[in-house]
């Protein structure tokens, strides 16, 4: 709850705050990497850091927060940072580490904003970062302790790895030690860590897409994107043998095994994997859910785990499934293709649905869209973005998760 002394500062002093924060969170990181490197070494991401999405993630998400503290100054909006505190457990990020970044974001602050951050306006931004920082410390603490075990990371060995589509590759791991394995929901994700070739660590996060309810294998799918580290050096430098750490499952964007409602998945591109899991775990249960598949892709061959999927479709007795390709020359003549983007006012969506959204930002505008003005309630639609973006948005607007930060 922000007080009555800092709500009218925040309120006034949020334009040139937020005016500022993409020069302020570019100063803060460079300073906290000076100050700590070693929070490069498997924590933050370096590419994301060379191509300042990260910085954007991090203006935005203060920015947000503070307007709905000033919007909705008697409540603590929780539920908007339970999207970061996954992501930062997923990493490992421990409550000793908020003085760091706090130390090290005011002092940028002070340098860009000057004289203009008297003791009253830092004292009212200091409640606003400490009213976030402790909700996250609060959420993540209950997070660790619903995991099997207290570790932050876990040595896996490759057992298969397989292509899965045009620059996409299977992983199939089993674990390489005794560490309790937590199991996993289906539609969560894993930290993938491995030591690049100069020796620093990287982590980014893959969403499980097959073995949810297994104990003894992981299996994540990742397509290869040449403007990141992890991915490349998966695809072209870890083999069926090879061992390589990941953290415990997380992500709040999960199936709902108690729902009965009926369910549309609608996907794009890599955004398959999240809707790969969710629909094998169905087909493992012999749902009998009303279930509508959409995806959208290049052409037949980049549409990642489609051997996957359609074999889940098939298993379910009240699934549908649609597919839109942007080059539909040659594809299956058993498959109901349709050339060009997705398009909702081609589909006759069921009654009462629950929506699931994922793949890049500008299909999630377009899909969430069509979907409202076909008149399905926005409570009613979830979304799981692939790319880094701003953690926190306003109410109604994607969760958004990368699959290669």
């Amino acid at each position: 709850m922000l007080s009555d002394q800092s709500r009218p500062i925040i309120e006034a002093t949020l334009p040139v705050v937020g005016e500022n924060l993409p020069e302020i969170t570019k100063l803060f990181y460079a300073r906290m990497f000076a100050n700590r490197p070693e929070l490069l070494d498997g924590v933050f991401s370096r590419a994301n850091q060379k191509n300042g999405t990260q910085q954007q993630a991090l203006a935005g998400s203060i920015a947000a927060f503070a307007t709905m503290l000033v919007n909705n100054p008697g409540t603590l909006p929780e539920k908007v940072l339970s999207r970061i505190a996954h992501k930062h457990t997923s990493l490992g990020i421990v409550e000793e580490q908020y003085p760091i970044v706090y130390e090290n974001l005011f002092a940028a602050i002070v340098e860009v904003l000057g004289d203009a951050v008297t003791p009253e306006v830092a004292e009212a931004w200091t409640e606003v970062y400490w009213l976030m920082a402790d909700a996250l410390i609060k959420i993540e603490k209950g997070l660790y302790a619903e995991q099997a075990n207290d570790k932050m990371w876990a040595d896996w060995k490759i057992t298969s790895k397989s292509a899965v589509s045009d620059g996409a590759i299977e992983f199939r791991l089993t674990p390489a030690d005794d560490t309790p394995v937590t199991i996993a929901k289906p539609g969560q994700y894993v930290s993938v860590r491995v030591r690049l070739e100069d020796g620093l660590r990287q982590a980014r996060q893959y969403t499980l897409s097959d073995s949810i309810y297994s104990s003894t294998e992981r299996v994540f799918t990742t397509k290869l994107d040449e403007g990141g580290e992890v991915s490349p050096f998966l695809h072209r430098n870890l083999n069926v043998g090879d061992v390589v750490e990941l953290s415990n499952p997380y992500g709040e964007i999960v199936l709902d095994e108690n729902e009965t409602a009926p369910l549309v998945i609608a996907t794009a591109g890599i955004g398959c994997t999240p809707s790969a899991s969710i629909l094998a775990a169905l087909a493992a249960r012999g749902s009998d859910r009303e279930i509508l598949v959409l995806h959208a892709d290049r052409n037949e061959d980049s549409w990642a785990l489609k051997q996957q999927m359609l074999e889940s479709i098939e298993k379910l007795p009240n699934a549908r499934f649609q597919l839109w390709l942007e080059d539909a020359e040659g594809a299956a003549e058993t498959l109901d293709v349709a050339e060009g983007f997705m398009n909702l006012g081609d589909v006759k969506l069921p009654e009462n649905a629950n929506i699931l959204l994922c793949g890049p930002l500008p299909f999630m505008r377009a899909i969430r869209s069509a979907a409202i003005e076909a008149g399905v309630p926005a409570t009613n639609i979830q979304y799981e973005v692939f790319g880094p973006r701003p953690l926190v948005g306003r109410p109604g607007t994607p969760h958004e998760r990368s699959e290669a930060r």
